[in-house]
């Protein structure tokens, strides 16, 4: 079995990015290739079918993604653990696709050896099925505190026997630093299983970077397989929250998105501003990327009043945790905002936590949030009532959407949806990648007239992605790695 796993200096250094572009690269060889994470902590997740058993189940964004990337469909397998934050020191587990349990920082050891073995399990069933598996890392392969328990990345290299590459994300600084200590942090038997380096996100001139690159591989007898540029029209669904920084829609170069060719930083009298509500546990947030993509709009997340008070239109978006961002919502007085807002008739989109928040009321009997027997006050902006459930709602709609949520609603929906007046409420995630339904949301709140086609557009940039790949990193030494080993 060939495989390669593709590790990264800290959080957000570039693995995603490029285990995908290497996805849609090996795939145009026709190499039957797929991804793989054996864990993700991340609040965007997507939903996709069991094959064993065609029921829907729950994965990370980014590893549904790169399944596309690699013309491959999306099984449970290939993120076979979830962690789904639901504090700072408890996670919610999504196990195989489906819900396990909590896993808490005190339990961190003993709580992660049988998810390990399940991820494990899952890797050799996909490897037995697939020509090549290209694996991402989560976090560093340097958290030394960590390593006795690790089963992501390090810890599958040595199960698999995968050689190992480190990305990091030069744009930052310190990434010959952060590489190099990487690599001198590391036992030797796991030295052993590191390959080399990628670069990513370089601006400048790649002749300046030669010195430091020859430098890295004499102190570590490891090369560099690459250094990718920064690439303004370059973006992919995000997995991680650190995205957020900055992030206006997600899509960094987009038509109408400050950093966009010809953009001016400040809309014009014809643009709509939209203003999502930054959640401080916001989930599934590329939700939001198709509106980026329509010129008509400037989409921005804000936190502030002042933010919200002069939008076109508010969205308050998935969270993992609804009642509990409510409460930091009307703390911080964007409750009143929202509420003057749909009442001057202007439009307020709901999804899934968010279209609960909208309601009359949210009950949680079974504890699935926090407190059991607590009820709450919605914004009352819609006539549905909302009670959690400990059984999770999974499903796909077509042709686009999806639900994953433990509250239940209960009003006048039709067609996945409430809507009173300017006020719109939907527990299906992705309704907006549809350019049918985005276009007659937009027509019909806002006089808006869609140009976008964001199915095209994502297949554009995954076709970018792998045409950066192809030009800037070398991708037959690391296909000539993978299917190689480790060497001894």
């Amino acid at each position: 079995m060939a495989g390669l796993l593709i590790a990264g200096t800290t959080s957000d250094a570039g693995k995603s990015v490029v285990v995908t572009g290497l996805c849609r690269a090996f795939a145009r060889r026709g190499i039957r290739v797929a991804p793989y994470k054996a864990q993700n902590m991340s609040n965007n997740s997507a939903v996709c079918l069991d094959p064993t058993t065609g029921e829907p189940a729950e994965i990370g964004r980014a590893q549904w993604i790169q399944a596309l990337a690699a013309g491959a469909v999306p099984e449970p397998a290939m993120n076979p653990v979830l962690l789904k934050p639901g504090s700072d020191r408890r996670s919610h587990v999504v196990l195989m696709g489906r819900p396990a349990g909590e896993v808490s920082s005190a339990d961190w050891v003993d709580g992660r050896r049988a998810l390990g073995e399940a991820a494990h399990a899952a890797y050799d069933d996909l490897a037995a099925r697939y020509d090549l598996i290209v694996a991402e890392g989560a976090g560093s392969p340097a958290e030394i505190n960590l390593r006795a328990g690790d089963y992501v990345n390090l810890g599958l290299a040595r199960h698999a026997d995968l050689p190992t590459v480190v990305v990091g994300d030069i744009d930052r600084g310190g990434w010959f630093a952060a590489s190099y200590g990487t690599w001198a942090l590391l036992e030797p038997a796991d030295q052993r299983l590191v390959a080399g380096w990628i670069a990513n996100k370089f601006r400048g001139e790649l002749a300046l970077l030669q010195p430091g690159l020859d430098e890295l591989r004499r102190r570590t007898g490891r090369p560099t397989y690459g250094v990718l540029p920064w690439h303004p029209d370059l973006w992919l669904d995000s997995e991680d929250a650190l995205d957020l920084v900055g992030r206006r829609a997600g899509v960094a170069g987009a038509p109408g998105a400050t950093g966009a060719p010809g953009a001016t930083g400040a809309p014009d009298d014809t643009v709509r501003r939209v203003a999502v509500v930054r959640l401080p546990r916001i989930s599934n947030f590329t939700d939001l990327d198709a509106l980026g993509l329509e010129p008509g709009l400037d989409v921005v997340f804000a936190s502030d009043p002042r933010r919200l008070a002069d939008a076109d239109l508010i969205v308050l978006p998935g969270t993992r945790a609804t009642i509990a961002d409510l409460g930091w919502l009307r703390a911080r007085g964007l409750d009143a905002v929202i509420r003057q807002h749909a009442g001057a008739g202007r439009p307020v989109l709901g999804i899934c936590g968010g279209c609960q928040m909208l309601g009359t009321t949210i009950g949680d009997p079974d504890g699935v949030e926090g407190a059991a027997g607590a009820v709450v006050d919605g914004l009352g902006l819609l006539d549905l009532v909302t009670t959690f459930t400990a059984a999770k709602r999974l499903a796909l709609h077509e042709p686009a959407g999806y639900e994953i949520h433990h509250g239940r609603i209960e009003g006048a929906v039709v067609d996945g949806q409430v809507v009173a007046g300017p006020v719109t409420g939907t527990m299906i995630h992705g309704r907006l990648e549809d350019d049918s339904v985005r276009a007659d949301y937009l027509a019909r709140t806002l006089g808006v007239t869609s140009t976008a086609g964001f199915p095209a557009a994502r297949q554009g940039r995954l076709d970018l992605l792998a045409d950066l790949v192809e030009e800037h990193l070398d991708v037959d030494a690391l296909l000539e790695l993978a299917e190689q080993g480790v060497r001894r």
